[in-house]
C-alpha cells in the first residue's frame, strides 16, 4: 500500500527515478512492542525522512500498535535475488550443520 502525500502551494521538487510528485519512496517499518523486530507494513512518498516518519506514525500507528517506526528510503535498500537462493544460502557449509566430529559418550545427548 503506498500513500502520496502533496505538494505544497509553490512547492516544486525534481521528479526522479521511483517518485510520485517529486517525492522519493520510503518504506516503513513497524515494532509492535520491545524486544519484537521490526516488520515491514507498507511504503509512502514524502519529501525527507522526518515528514516520512510523522506520515508513517499517522497512517500505520492510528490505534497505538507500535513502540518503533523504522523509515528507509526504497532506493537505499540493496537485496539479494530470490532466484539465487542457492548461491546466498547454500546449507553444504561445513560450519552450519557440524557433522565432521564425534561427540564423546560421556558429553550425552546434544
Amino acid at each position: 500500500m503506498s500513500y502520496d502525500v502533496p505538494l505544497a502551494e509553490g512547492e516544486e521538487i525534481e521528479a526522479a527515478a521511483g517518485t510520485t510528485g517529486g517525492y522519493p519512496l520510503w518504506e516503513v517499518f513497524v515494532r509492535a512492542q520491545r524486544g519484537l523486530n521490526h516488520v515491514h507494513c507498507g511504503s509512502l512518498h514524502a519529501p525527507d525522512a522526518e515528514t516520512a516518519t510523522r506520515h508513517a506514525r499517522d497512517v500505520y500507528t492510528r490505534r497505538g500498535e507500535g513502540v518503533s517506526l523504522w523509515v528507509v528510503r526504497s532506493s537505499d535498500i540493496h537485496a539479494s535475488d530470490p532466484d539465487d537462493k542457492d548461491t546466498w544460502f547454500d546449507s553444504t557449509k561445513p560450519y552450519r550443520h557440524p557433522t565432521f566430529y564425534e561427540i564423546p559418550d560421556e558429553v550425552g545427548h546434544m
